[in-house]
């Protein structure tokens, strides 16, 4: 299919609107609405979603950019100005989550607002946001996997086809897509069993991880650190190791929220007009 919605936006020329960011546009308006829902019901203002959100994104998008640079240095050194050609495509979902994670550190110590508490009502989003964000890489026919040599295996959603290759290839994009919508679905039953906050931090952290770890051994575009390491992989790995850790603070009682009293609580008002 066409990788492009719109072609020559207002008569401009090589002006195109691609489907992969429509479809990653779209996945971060029902990311934030789910979350901002989750926040309301919790008894806080929508507004606390909506003022990380305006900070967290700009700022992933960077980071996404930059971290997927650093590990292709030796393309963009060729020519600098490339790095700024993001319309060209390059982002890195882990150097996404890196800048997610960090505005959530700085925007909670500005607002004194619990950490773990936002990444409770961020995490889900975030992984909803990812669910459908990989399908980005179908339409751009990329973030695919090993050659499938079989007939008997060349079919979708095993594989897909690709059309610059003239081959199929495992589809790696939709395989990260289902594992991570499964992923989702226990994060959502389990938010409503769990008392302390915190909990679906480690259930992201952990479980896409380990989603991530598994399907990176299959994908055939990955990010070198050196000869047979992948980059994924190991940040995987460190941040399931992370995850881990932040469970067992949290059980062991040694990391919790505190009390918040700040503005984005809802008044008694405001929480009696949505009863109604």
């Amino acid at each position: 299919m066409d990788r492009f919605i719109i072609h020559n936006l207002f008569g401009i020329e090589g002006f195109n609107i691609a489907w992969y960011g429509v479809i990653i546009g779209c996945g971060m308006i029902l990311a934030t609405a789910v979350a901002t829902w989750r926040a309301k019901k919790a008894g806080y203002k929508t507004d606390v979603i909506i003022d990380f959100v305006l900070f967290a994104i700009p700022i992933a998008i960077i980071c996404a950019r930059i971290y997927y640079v650093i590990f292709e240095w030796d393309y963009y050194s060729q020519d600098l100005m490339s790095v700024f050609a993001i319309r060209e495509g390059g982002l890195a979902i882990y150097g996404g989550v890196i800048g997610g994670i960090a505005t959530a550190i700085g925007f909670c110590k500005v607002h004194k607002f619990p950490i773990l508490k936002l990444m409770d009502f961020a995490m889900p989003s975030l992984l909803l946001g990812q669910i459908i964000g990989r399908w980005g890489n179908f339409v751009n026919q990329e973030a695919y996997g090993n050659l499938i040599t079989n007939p008997d295996l060349q079919f979708f959603p095993y594989g897909v086809y690709i059309d610059d290759l003239q081959e199929w290839h495992q589809a790696t994009f939709f395989y990260e897509s289902f594992a991570n919508l499964i992923l989702f679905i226990l994060m959502m039953l389990l938010v409503r069993k769990v008392s302390k906050d915190g909990w679906m931090l480690v259930m992201y952290l952990t479980g896409y991880g380990a989603i991530r770890f598994v399907i990176e051994g299959f994908r055939a575009d990955s990010l070198y650190l050196m000869p047979g390491v992948r980059v994924s992989q190991l940040l995987s790995a460190v941040l399931i190791g992370i995850g881990i850790g932040i469970g067992w603070g949290i059980r062991s009682g040694r990391l919790r929220s505190r009390e918040y009293h700040g503005s984005y609580l809802l008044n008694s008002d405001e929480k009696s007009g949505e009863a109604q």
